[in-house]
């Protein structure tokens, strides 16, 4: 037995809010102006929102709206904005440039993954927390007579040595918060939700297992753009590159790069019938074409070929990328709500 946890959490965590936001100011700024560059960094706590980074643009967004737009969606309160927001760099500028003879906006290293286990393409624990994780925000927007209140985490394990399906569940942890004097229902509630989604009954569940949990998202836990990096790509299941998503226009290959990589993998298992397939790439800023693409697959013998494969096949330039992907037309708040990938790109 060989026993792997992965973890996933609701769009109403404080990291997750802050994400949101980061994501929204990004998107109002792209709407106005395509060559908008943006690396916008959100703090949560309590009902004060701290925005922080910096942003060149040509348009007009009003960044509080964007956070009181968020707030109200998610239903929190914002009572104070710190406004730290700067221009960027010039000297980044001049690096980067703009259209086809765009060049990385950083350097860094970012991965790809996709399996055949699941039809997202997502590891098949990784998956299910991703669905555990929707069905409960499903709860909370459609139940009018939910006792959860939004911020959620779920955790799953299961064992590696059997094959990726129910039977290989193990244990499914959730943490949720709930309304007040609701905590003698909390573990029926969820594990309603778990039984009709097809959970086993054999599979151990643990509820909330720290007790009641009336207060939670910002007032009860500070919230960082960017902290849930794990859970917006693979879950644990394959390395991910150490720079986060939400906030960063496309020029940042810290998301471009990742999001191609993903592309990647998931057309070179679905083409070659493979097990799984896992990408990197690297970039160095100020320059166009990747330092290095590396494929690593089910099937060793083919890696070269796949890795040959990746480099002809695509424009891995942050311009070829941005164009094949359609990176600015985006709805980069809604993907910050959870994973990056529970949808095939």
């Amino acid at each position: 037995m060989k026993l792997f946890s992965t973890e996933q959490v609701s769009k109403w965590h404080p990291d997750k809010y802050a994400d949101q936001i980061s994501d929204a100011i990004l998107r109002a700024c792209l709407l106005q102006d395509k060559t908008s560059r943006v690396a916008c960094e959100v703090l949560v706590k309590g009902t004060t929102v701290v925005l922080a980074g910096e942003i060149t643009t040509q348009s007009n967004v009003d960044y509080a709206q964007e956070v009181h737009k968020v707030a109200h969606k998610l239903g929190y309160t914002v009572g104070n904005i710190v406004n730290l927001i700067e221009t960027q760099s010039p000297e980044i500028a001049n690096g980067v440039g703009t259209g086809v003879d765009m060049a990385a906006g950083d350097q860094g290293m970012m991965y790809g993954y996709a399996t055949s286990e699941t039809e997202s393409m997502l590891p098949f624990g990784f998956d299910l927390a991703n669905k555990i994780i929707a069905a409960i925000e499903d709860d909370i927007i459609n139940n009018p007579n939910t006792i959860l209140k939004g911020d959620a985490k779920c955790q799953v394990t299961v064992d590696l040595d059997l094959p990726p399906d129910m039977n290989s569940v193990q244990k499914i942890l959730v943490s949720a918060c709930h309304k007040e004097n609701t905590y003698e229902h909390i573990e029926g509630n969820i594990k309603g939700i778990l039984k009709t989604m097809g959970v086993p009954d054999t599979v151990g569940v643990i509820v909330n297992p720290a007790g009641s949990w009336t207060i939670g998202g910002p007032a009860a836990d500070c919230g960082l753009t960017g902290r849930k990096i794990v859970c917006d790509q693979y879950g644990g299941y394959c390395p991910v590159g150490g720079g986060a998503f939400s906030g960063k226009d496309p020029s940042k290959v810290d998301r471009s790069g990742a999001y191609i990589a993903r592309q990647i993998a998931c057309d070179l298992v679905r083409e070659f019938d493979l097990a799984f397939i896992e990408v990197q790439l690297a970039y160095a800023i100020g320059q166009k074409e990747p330092m290095s693409v590396s494929v690593s697959s089910s099937n060793p013998d083919m890696d070269e070929m796949l890795s040959n494969i990746a480099q002809i096949r695509y424009d891995l330039t942050p311009g070829g990328i941005i164009k094949y992907l359609n990176l600015l037309d985006k709805d980069y708040e809604k993907l910050a709500e959870g994973c990056h990938y529970r949808e095939i790109i």
